[in-house]
């Protein structure tokens, strides 16, 4: 396996997991600049993981689910991960 196809997103992954930390950032009324904040997360940096340009620590899923008030475990279940 090439380099390259270990950091290519061809599934989605990496955009479902975006688009659910999303989600559930405009449900809690909250901007990107305030769950970023919240998270200890650069804002562009978290824009970049919403859009599913970053591939995310596990260490900054568990700092964003916890800002966001939900577990890991729903974060992923809602990204169908």
């Amino acid at each position: 396996m090439s380099r390259q196809s270990i950091h290519t997103d061809t599934d989605g992954k990496l955009r479902r997991l975006g688009a659910s930390i999303r989600a559930v950032r405009h449900e809690r009324g909250l901007s990107q600049e305030a769950l970023a904040d919240a998270s200890g997360i650069d804002r562009s940096h978290m824009g970049k993981i919403e859009r599913g340009e970053r591939n995310v620590s596990v260490l900054n899923i568990a700092r964003i689910a916890e800002a966001l008030g939900v577990t890991i475990a729903a974060l992923m279940a809602s990204a169908e991960l």
